[in-house]
């Protein structure tokens, strides 16, 4: 590593990034608060930029970082990156989904066995005097099948937790011989033909943009229930809050939302469209604000790995 390699920290991150990186002799530089316009005037001084999600990396901000030898992102997904520009200009991209994958893991998995047993329904319903009890009636895991569309490292976190349910458990992946001893591989057909539970754990990219669609959901056999740990730009809420109507989806837990900013730190402004109005009311429904990988823990490793990552390259 040649000395002076200034990093710029563009958002708050766990500590032991910032702490660990300066002991090692990088020169750490904070500005969590500044335009966009003007991070990109001062760019061409910093080797390195650590970023969550606080706005969209694009072309224009590359062409100004010319002495920019990498971009680590804390988190799962690059999407707010130009990965192909910057790649193409010589910028190592980092990622950390090692960090959050066993946190996004546990979480579908909770939302799923709330939705199964009616736990959010059930503890709102007691809490304001209500003791419903064939109402809430449940459903077992045993015996049904779990479909997964997407088995990276998420997809394949949620299907380890999933053992030990006597469940069958089927993943589709636009890659090759992905499945493990965890998830057997299946064509997306055989999915749609089996699947009682579908969780997405795919990244935000044009393919997967809008893909659970009305099309898309009305090729499964059997009524199933969803969950979302993954990008809210891959649900077309208006198509699955029908599908909630029509009962071809049981439920569903979503963790995120085509409504939230780039940032995701918050949601839209204005008026709520109908079809989130729809999912607020709706007791087959689980809400929580992008928080599956949003663990204490993962805070911790995400900026470990994200550190590892780093040091694995340049602090030789």
């Amino acid at each position: 590593m040649d000395l002076p390699f200034k990093i710029l920290h563009l958002d708050s991150n766990h500590p032991l990034l910032w702490d660990q990186l300066q002991q090692a002799g990088f020169q750490n530089e904070a500005d969590f608060t500044s335009s966009k316009q003007d991070i990109e005037a001062k760019i061409e001084n910093y080797q390195g930029i650590v970023i969550r999600s606080r706005f969209k990396i694009d072309a224009s901000f590359i062409d100004k970082a010319t002495n920019l030898q990498f971009i680590a992102r804390v988190g799962a997904g690059l999407e707010s990156i130009d990965c192909d520009y910057a790649t193409a200009k010589g910028i190592r991209l980092i990622a950390a989904p090692e960090g959050n994958a066993n946190a996004v893991g546990e979480h579908a998995l909770g939302m799923l066995l709330s939705l199964f047993n009616q736990l959010n329904k059930a503890n709102t319903e007691v809490k304001s005097g209500q003791w419903i009890r064939e109402g809430n009636r449940g459903h077992e895991l045993e015996g049904k099948t779990i479909g997964i569309i997407g088995y990276g490292t998420m997809g394949k976190s949620f299907a380890k937790k999933l053992r030990g349910f006597d469940v069958t458990t089927l993943c589709y992946d636009i890659l090759p011989n992905v499945g493990d001893a965890n998830a057997k591989q299946v064509s997306i057909v055989e999915l749609q033909e089996q699947a009682d539970v579908i969780s997405l754990h795919t990244p935000w990219t044009p393919e997967t943009d809008k893909m659970i669609n009305t099309a898309f959901i009305s090729t499964f056999k059997k009524p199933f229930w969803f969950i979302n740990t993954a990008r809210g730009n891959s649900v077309v809420t208006e198509d699955l809050v029908a599908a909630l109507k029509t009962k071809k989806v049981l439920g569903a837990g979503l963790d995120v939302l085509e409504y939230e900013k780039l940032s995701f730190e918050t949601l839209f402004e204005g008026e709520k469209p109908e079809a989130f109005d729809y999912l607020l009311q709706a007791n087959n429904v689980l809400l929580t604000p992008h928080i599956a990988g949003w663990t204490v823990e993962s805070h911790q490793k995400l900026a470990q790995t994200i550190v590892d990552k780093i040091f694995a390259v340049y602090a030789k």
